[in-house]
């Protein structure tokens, strides 16, 4: 809902027709958000207060309830308070866009006289209010008309005369400035007999020099784009603040924004450039616009003291740009003036801050991808009218430069002679495709490399040594590894901080990419001190993942997450060994993630460099990244297997990593009872508790598959508990799953979605990508079974949709085979055709037991086919599907399977 009090009072432009429902409502939008008291409702209704003036009061706001539907007020002990955003409020924006410095927006919002159509005891203290906020609407940004008829009103208010002399003055119409100044003096002199204040003698100064208020500050050529909420954060800092330093890299936009501070500025402003000077002092006095001539005789020598002469007395706002250049002269400097001189305010920007007490530091960050896109759409059509292109497209780009406002304007005005695909494909050499700007800039703002090399040069050795070993890390780093592997200390990466070659969010650390390509050229190889750092995190963590500490050791590791995947690529390709190890240690943190697809990928790159045989004493390792790397392996994958298996068996202890227990079994199925291969995994099943939780849901996992589901569900539910105990999410989801399955077997979908809402939300806690969207594939399956078909097709679709975005092609696969059993169970055969043959095809050689899923959706196709009619297409899909559930020994399916067989047999 819009609320308005700045004309007749109105709700979403509707005004209210009940008097005193209308001042009521008037006295809680005026301070909408806050509770106003029982006694000053009551006083500002009533002339009189009625009798039982409480109950009257609680009847009115019933009333105005009823009238206004949606409406919420709020009763509290000490009043009512009417709930709205500020921002629903006229008189709230109003405010906030005056501290913007957005006059001109903030008058548009009066409609006319205050509270035009109330009539209540508090009109009258309430219009006087609202008056003067429209009177500072008007002295910011309102018209001459606006401040003449203001005038008109109050001819002894000088700063509204003031302000229409300004107006006047900017128009080039000097001397009707200077007849409405001296209408004013006549005007106090008569009637007061006083002589104009400070703030009219400060106006008729301007006109007199002839001079713009804002002295040096540069005219823009172009649009101010994306920095609006800046801009509004600024303005409001310094209305409260006397120093605000804008910090950031080179190329943010920090002199763009500070410049258009200026612009808006309604005294006096001057602009000083420290970018080509050493004498900070000498700047500021050429900037303030004073000859040292005229200050000879007053007495001072130094050019300092002629500063601080000459702005004893001022109200300005000094804008300082390019600190960074003379960092230490700069805060000597303009902390003497701030010291001496209360009037003065300093906005500065520096890509470090100045570190003067009192300073507040506003960092201009990059631009989001919405002002990115806009930035670079307004800039491209500057020099390519009618250009357009795909947002998406263009917002890549922008991420690419890092949201750098200059090299998103350099990027764009390529458009004119590339195509956007051109740019997006020449970007990993940024700094040779934007090399042409502006050549009216400064040199430093020319080329993007210009913009980074100034920086560069600005920093000590020690600097310049460790952002270049920073741009070893892929992505962000934890202090401990910056310091690790780079071999730094503290006190440099904080400098680096400070002067915006490092950002900070939180406890990490990260550099621009721009800034890391400019760097990379100048790095030590720090490859394999980098590898070696993060196998030792890995390694350290891979026990904590199947503990009760998982989720925090987990999300410590995802802060690494391209760290870890940038040394395991690196050692692929010079040390196999530490690869090996890496792989290894990274198992279970790939798997309780669901990433397992981008595990095999790893696997099978390290598979390939290892050949055919596994490296002295890495043979453990060697068989982990086998079956890790199977469900994306290409060639004789049975044999891949077979050698894993082989390996394994000439283990004596438990493997170093217990998740290799778990992939072996998935990856070789279920074996025989009593067979040499059951002996030996039994045999190498590690005696710790996580390990017997696993053994307890493998046992049953395989009294399941042979049909004993009391066994199954006994084994499963100690199984759960036996994980909980330990602190392992995702073995207790994978016991929760599979009870799923059980209750879903049985009948019981109330049961079954019980038990896949707990694993869900277990597997959610991990951020387990994978294993989530086979979470809620499974609790489509629930809601099929308990006749909810609208649901069942929401969640198969959001399966697929997450399984897409973790680019799990088996998840996928049975995403699709759900999609066509209810289409199936809904009279369309043809659509489930189609899902049966995205889910074969989406069902490469296989993810672990491959025949599973191609077994189901033989099963399906075969009940797909007798629907149609087809008894001899069925009977063939049936029969695939039961040769694939016996050699799986898999007696469920097989049952299910056999059951479809006997009732085709009886058509």
């Amino acid at each position: 809902m819009r609320f308005g009090v700045l004309g007749p009072v109105q709700v979403d432009g509707v005004e209210v027709a009940a008097p005193r429902q209308r001042a009521l409502l008037a006295m809680l939008v005026l301070d909408a958000g806050r509770i106003v008291g029982h006694e000053q409702l009551i006083g500002g209704l009533y002339p009189e207060p009625p009798t039982r003036a409480a109950n009257a009061l609680q009847s009115q706001v019933s009333r105005l309830r009823k009238t206004i539907p949606g409406l919420v007020i709020e009763h509290h002990p000490a009043g009512y308070r009417l709930v709205a955003d500020p921002f629903d409020v006229d008189l709230q924006l109003c405010v906030e866009l005056l501290a913007a410095g957005r006059g001109a927006e903030a008058l548009k919002l009066w409609r006319g006289t205050a509270l035009a159509d109330v009539d209540a005891p508090f009109v009258a203290s309430a219009r006087l209010r609202l008056r003067e906020v429209f009177i500072n609407c008007a002295l910011s940004g309102g018209t001459e008309n606006d401040l003449r008829e203001l005038l008109s009103e109050d001819p002894l208010r000088e700063d509204v005369r003031a302000a229409l002399m300004r107006v006047l003055h900017r128009d080039g119409r000097q001397s009707e400035a200077l007849e409405v100044f001296a209408a004013g003096r006549s005007l106090l002199a008569d009637e007061l007999g006083v002589d104009p204040s400070p703030v009219l003698v400060a106006a008729h100064l301007e006109v007199l020099r002839a001079e713009a208020p804002h002295r040096g500050v540069p005219a823009q050529l172009t649009s101010f784009v994306g920095r609006d909420e800046d801009l509004r954060r600024v303005t409001k800092w310094l209305q409260e603040n006397r120093l605000v330093t804008l910090i950031g890299p080179g190329g943010t936009g920090k002199t763009r924004l500070a410049v258009e501070v200026g612009h808006r500025e309604q005294g006096e402003v001057a602009f000083v450039d420290l970018s080509a000077t050493s004498d900070v002092a000498r700047a500021l006095l050429d900037g303030v616009g004073v000859r040292e001539a005229g200050l000879l005789s007053a007495g001072p020598v130094s050019v300092e003291e002629r500063l601080l002469a000459a702005l004893a007395a001022r109200h300005a706002l000094l804008i300082v740009d390019n600190c960074e250049h003379v960092i230490g002269d700069a805060a000597r400097v303009l902390g003497t003036v701030l010291a001496a001189c209360p009037d003065v305010k300093v906005l500065a920007t520096s890509r470090e801050p100045l570190g003067i007490t009192g300073e507040v530091l506003s960092p201009v960050a990059a631009l989001d991808d919405e002002a990115a896109v806009r930035l670079f759409l307004d800039r491209a059509q500057a020099v390519k009218p009618g250009f357009t292109a795909d947002s998406e497209l263009i917002a890549d780009v922008c991420r690419r430069l890092d949201g750098i406002a200059l090299a998103i304007e350099l990027a764009a005005a390529r458009v004119r002679s590339l195509a956007l695909t051109e740019i997006a494909a020449r970007l990993g050499d940024r700094f040779r495709l934007l090399s042409k700007g502006s050549r009216t800039a400064a040199p430093r703002h020319r080329t993007l490399h210009a913009v980074v090399e100034w920086s560069w040069d600005l920093l000590t050795d020690a600097e310049r040594d460790l952002a270049a070993r920073f741009t070893v890390f892929s992505g962000s780093a934890s202090l401990d590894a910056v310091l690790g592997v780079c071999e730094s200390d503290v006190d440099t990466l904080t400098s680096l901080v400070d002067k915006s070659l490092v950002e900070i969010s939180g406890d990490r650390y990260r550099m621009l990419d721009t800034i890391r390509a400019f760097c990379r050229g100048r790095a030590p190889d720090l490859a394999e001190r980098h590898a070696r750092w993060f196998l030792a995190l890995a390694q350290e963590a891979e026990p904590h993942l199947r503990a009760h500490e998982q989720v925090e050791w987990l999300n410590r590791l995802k802060e690494d997450h391209d760290n870890l995947v940038a040394a395991v690529t690196w050692a692929t390709a010079h040390d196999i060994t530490l690869a090996l190890e890496l792989v290894a240690a990274l198992a279970t943190y790939y798997w309780c993630r669901g990433l397992r697809t981008e595990a095999a990928h790893l696997g099978e790159a390290v598979v390939h460099a290892c050949g055919e045989t596994a490296p002295p004493e890495r043979e453990e390792e060697y068989a982990l990244c086998l079956l890790i790397a199977w469900p994306v392996a290409t060639g004789d994958q049975t044999g891949r297997i077979r050698q894993a298996d082989s390996l394994l068996v000439t283990l004596n202890v438990p493997p170093r990593y217990p998740i290799m227990t778990m992939l072996w079994g998935m990856a070789l199925g279920a074996p025989q009872d009593e067979s040499q291969v059951w002996h030996h995994r039994n045999r190498l099943l590690g005696t710790d508790p996580w390990s017997q939780a696993l053994a307890l849901v493998g046992d049953g996992l395989m009294a399941r598959m042979q049909g004993d589901h009391a066994a199954s569900e006994d084994l499963l539910r100690r199984g759960a508990q036996a994980f909980t105990e330990v602190g392992d999410r995702w073995g207790a989801a994978l016991a929760f799953t599979q009870l799923s399955e059980i209750a879903l077997a049985a009948g019981d979908a109330t049961g079954a979605l019980r038990y896949v809402e707990r694993a869900r939300g277990l597997l959610e806690e991990l951020g387990a990508t994978e294993d989530t969207a086979e979470a809620v594939a499974g609790r489509a399956h629930a809601q099929l079974a308990a006749g909810d078909l609208a649901g069942a097709k929401a969640d198969f679709d959001l399966a697929l949709t997450l399984a897409r975005r973790a680019g799990a092609q088996v998840v996928q696969a049975g995403a699709h085979l759900g999609l066509a059993e209810l289409a199936r169970l809904t009279g369309d055969c043809a659509t489930a055709r189609a899902e049966c043959d995205r889910a074969w095809e989406l069902t490469p050689g296989g993810w672990y037991s491959p025949d599973e899923m191609r077994c189901h959706i033989a099963l399906e196709r075969g009940r797909v086919a007798k629907d149609e009619g087809d008894l001899d297409q069925a009977r063939q899909y049936f029969d695939e599907a039961l040769r694939r559930a016996v050699g799986q020994r898999n007696r469920v399916t097989e049952t299910a399977v056999r059951a479809e067989l006997a009732a085709l047999a009886g058509l």
